[in-house]
């Protein structure tokens, strides 16, 4: 009697294993995920677990855009601002594929959600809005910081973002060289003065070192005559200014053409003017316009960090 009652629950046990349905079945299979190390909306350095090699990406940072099109990643943005334009990066503009989401610094979240991505860029314009974008989908802020420098905040955000995608060799390979680039240069602007300033409604603000364009001052070494400014857009400032500090070389960041600002002149328009002409750096051929797109809306990107390298080097070592 006992062996029968033992056969008879062997059976109905293999019977139940045969007929019950696996645990995950008609759910989504789970996709891995990492842990990366990223800012949140104060800004504070935060560990965030995202999705290993992401496939559908908005993009809210022309710098990251300017990452994943340099390492061959375009074809994942679903959605970027097309408001802003960048030379080198406007075939994604014009890709009718990519859904716009606003502006760098008002995201269009209908058309976000409705891009369905699996992962968000945003830079420091955004910052204000991580939490509501973080409910669409996780958010990876990644910055410059003047302090630390341009250079090595690039080398940090796009080890960060290529560790993502498996593409850290790639990333290194093209990082290589800028070090000596930059020593190349600063050998070049060793004791040299300069003023450093953006060219914004039609008027001109001297930047300090810790301001848009620290590259010039902290890293290539120019003694920057007006350091005394640190907000992001400057201090507007007179030509009279220019000609008492009279610097050797001075460097214009065109905002109003970088974002298109309707009815503004142009900086050379600005700058060519009888006061400006006295200045040592207007005399030697010195006034340095810089790549606009790429000084304000794409720094941190590996491309861009060459362009503005190249603005530099075809005015100091010509």
């Amino acid at each position: 009697m006992k062996k029968l009652a033992v056969f008879m629950a062997a059976g109905l046990l293999m019977l139940t294993a045969c007929t019950a349905k696996p645990q995950n079945e008609g759910q989504s299979e789970s996709k891995p995920t990492m842990t990366i190390t990223t800012l949140n909306g104060n800004q504070e350095r935060v560990s965030l677990e995202v999705p290993a090699d992401p496939q559908r990406i908005a993009v809210l940072d022309m710098a990251v855009l300017d990452m994943l099109d340099s390492w061959g990643l375009g074809g994942r943005v679903v959605g970027m601002p097309k408001s802003s334009t960048v030379d080198y990066l406007k075939t994604y503009n014009e890709n009718e594929a990519i859904v716009n989401l606003g502006t760098l610094k008002e995201v269009d979240r209908e058309a976000l959600m409705a891009s369905e991505p699996d992962l968000i860029f945003i830079g420091g314009r955004l910052s204000a809005q991580y939490d509501a974008l973080s409910e669409i989908a996780p958010v990876v802020y990644l910055s410059t910081d003047a302090e630390l420098g341009i250079v090595e905040s690039v080398k940090q955000n796009a080890m960060t973002v290529a560790s993502l995608f498996n593409m850290e060799d790639k990333a290194k390979e093209q990082l290589a060289g800028f070090d000596s680039r930059i020593e190349t240069l600063r050998q070049a602007a060793e004791g040299k003065t300069a003023v450093i300033g953006m060219v914004t409604s039609s008027n001109f603000n001297t930047l300090g070192n810790g301001s848009r364009c620290s590259l010039i001052g902290n890293e290539i070494g120019f003694t920057n005559l007006a350091n005394d400014i640190d907000s992001t857009h400057g201090n507007e400032s007179s030509m009279e200014l220019l000609v008492k500090l009279n610097p050797e070389y001075i460097f214009v960041l065109d905002r109003d053409s970088a974002i298109n600002t309707e009815g503004a002149k142009l900086a050379e328009e600005v700058m060519k003017n009888e006061l400006t002409a006295k200045t040592l750096a207007a005399q030697n051929g010195n006034i340095v316009y810089l790549t606009p797109t790429v000084w304000y809306l794409a720094e941190g990107g590996i491309t861009a960090l060459d362009v503005m390298l190249q603005d530099l080097e075809a005015a100091l070592l010509k």
